[in-house]
């Protein structure tokens, strides 16, 4: 597995040499750029400059890991839920365009005047379309557990069900309330297969099970990046350094 960071909080004030410049010194190796930070990689670019971003990339040691969106599909109002589509395929190729492999979306709550199942089948029934569009320009579809009620991982399952498509992921999101009795063991057969991103976020926070989420991880064949979202700091330097020689330790076989 790789470790990675995510840009939103750590490194939202950053442009993209500085992101480049801190994650080389730390030894991150990969990057999600979430929409509306500093570093301004948005779907208004240009095609020259969605070029120049690709290329301040591919000429560094760090990858982009994805692309942050913060597009759901659970609205009650219909037309909402097509503007996040069709946004959704927007950004896809913005990911495609600046040599990103994934985009991060996300269901954020379930709505109390609709049925449970309506609202998990709409969801799915989104992700399967983004999916399809997104499949053509080489780019993952990647949920992310989250959300009031869709944060539960037997959701994000019958979800990943609906949208019934190969290029429709599951992020992991390392969220405290799916611990159970000390271990996130049945949480995580609900998505084993199909996770395509992890955010791992506070790691000395010793309630939640660090330790068995990598052995898990790696069990499944899992070998792609686990992305630090973490608060941001006055040293990022320093807290990053400390961050991946604790990422190092957890990650021991």
């Amino acid at each position: 597995m790789k470790l990675g960071l995510v840009t939103y909080n750590m490194a939202k004030d950053w442009d993209i040499p500085t992101i480049i410049e801190r994650c080389s010194e730390t030894g991150f190796s990969g990057v999600e750029l979430r929409t509306t930070h500093a570093h301004g990689v948005e779907v208004d670019l240009t095609a020259s400059e969605r070029s120049d971003v690709k290329k301040q990339f591919e000429d560094s040691p760090i990858e982009i890991a994805g692309l942050g969106s913060a597009f759901d599909y659970h609205s009650v109002d219909q037309d909402a839920v097509r503007k996040n589509i069709d946004g959704t395929k927007v950004y896809s190729q913005l990911a495609a365009d600046v040599g990103a492999p994934g985009v991060k979306v996300r269901p954020n709550g379930l709505p109390s005047e609709v049925p449970v199942e309506k609202t998990l089948d709409q969801i799915g029934l989104a992700l399967r379309e983004c999916g399809e569009f997104a499949s053509d320009l080489g780019v993952e579809i990647r949920l992310e557990v989250h959300g009031g009620g869709t944060s539960e991982l037997r959701h994000i399952r019958t979800i990943i069900d609906v949208a019934d498509h190969d290029n429709v992921y599951v992020c992991w999101n390392s969220n405290f309330g799916e611990v159970e009795n000390g271990s996130i063991q049945n949480n995580f057969n609900y998505v084993k297969g199909k996770i395509g991103l992890v955010h791992i976020t506070e790691l000395h926070r010793r309630e939640y099970p660090w330790r068995q989420l990598f052995s898990l991880l790696r069990e499944s064949g899992y070998d792609g990046y686990t992305l630090a979202e973490i608060a941001g700091s006055s040293d990022p330097v320093r807290v990053m350094n400390f961050y991946r020689a604790l990422w190092e330790e957890y990650n021991r076989k």
